[in-house]
């Protein structure tokens, strides 16, 4: 046993201090990056935000509607070889560019991986996508999906400790998931006792991926535009968002209509609701580490996305960053007391 007294911190532990900027407005920030990936040799150009792989988030529909503002969707497991060959004969080419096909570690998952790029070479994203990014097999499993698809970028995880980002961008993967436990519909801290505050999860796996010229994404823990700057701004490359993305007409989930208004049933992958759904329910052998709550209905997702963004931009304009490449480097956190948590309304 051993105990660990450093400080770590969340999204609500902290507040980033304004600096001078000479940017005269929002409007001056641009929020795209481009990243060269350190395995598959890929450049890719965009907004890096990434709509989670749930099948209440990351729908073909939402990828249709994301990729127009450049964004990228890990879309679900769930959909069949048919389903995918059906959306990309549907849509640009610029759409398809901006989607990744998530799996998980069976030989199962890899057999539909391999039929699914076979039958659209043109496909440039994998998302291995388990709880536990620790453990023998996953790292096995990535390291065959690399030899099998070298150019092919590869987003793995999830894990949340420095040396376990360099083993998996030094097994193949070019972007590492780091999150246990933050997500709005994850239950894994309260079943499981495991986890790691999201904001120095993300400052210590990025400087390790960096290290080794890898790319994180921070997974989880968003729940307004604030704490996606805080992400950017602790060194994520990229942010994976599901609840914020949820409640949407192009969002997955069931409609219900209560007291006159609508909501859309939003939880976690590993559920209740989810291994119902796809799994035929929960194995005797574990217990379900998400939740399924009900989100208020929110419209088309584009004006979700514009407040994120706009979000993102005034923060750079409060530390004078013009790129959000700099946003990084610009970024002082304060830290906040409980009582001023209660007070802001963070809690």
């Amino acid at each position: 046993m051993h105990v660990e007294t450093e400080i770590k911190l969340g999204f609500k532990d902290v507040l980033i201090r304004p600096k001078r900027s000479k940017l005269k407005s929002r409007s001056q920030v641009s929020v795209e990056r481009t990243f060269t990936m350190v395995n598959s040799g890929q450049e890719w150009t965009g907004v890096p935000i990434i709509a989670a792989n749930m099948d209440t988030v990351g729908t073909f529909e939402m990828a249709a509607a994301l990729a127009k503002h450049k964004i990228l969707t890990a879309v679900h497991k769930h959909y069949t070889v048919d389903e995918w060959s059906d959306f990309i004969k549907s849509q640009d080419e610029d759409i398809v560019e901006r989607v990744m096909v998530s799996t998980g570690t069976g030989e199962a998952d890899f057999s539909k991986a391999e039929e699914i790029f076979a039958r659209h070479p043109e496909l440039k994203f994998i998302c291995i996508d388990v709880a536990n990014g620790y453990s023998e097999h996953f790292v096995g499993f990535l390291r065959k999906m690399r030899a099998k698809y070298p150019t092919k970028t590869i987003v793995a995880g999830n894990v949340v400790t420095g040396e376990m980002t360099e083993e998996l961008i030094l097994s193949g993967a070019d972007i590492v998931k780091v999150g246990i436990g933050p997500g709005s519909v994850c239950t894994t801290r309260v079943k499981t006792g495991v986890g790691y505050p999201q904001l120095s999860a993300i400052i210590e796996c990025a400087d390790a991926a960096h290290g080794v010229g890898g790319l994180v994404v921070g997974d989880g823990g968003c729940s307004m535009a604030g704490d996606v700057s805080k992400a950017f701004g602790g060194g994520a490359d990229f942010v994976m968002l599901g609840g914020m993305l949820a409640g949407h007409d192009e969002s997955g989930g069931q409609v219900v209509e209560r007291d006159g208004k609508q909501y859309k049933q939003f939880y976690g992958m590993s559920s209740t609701t989810a291994m119902d759904k796809h799994s035929g329910g929960v194995a005797g052998y574990r217990a379900s580490e998400g939740k399924t709550v009900e989100v208020a209905y929110r419209g088309p997702v584009n004006n979700t996305v514009s407040d994120i963004l706009g979000g993102v931009r005034s923060t750079c304009t409060y530390v004078g960053a013009s790129r959000l490449k700099e946003l990084s480097k610009r970024t002082t956190f304060i830290r906040v007391l409980e009582q001023e948590n209660r007070v802001f309304g963070m809690e």
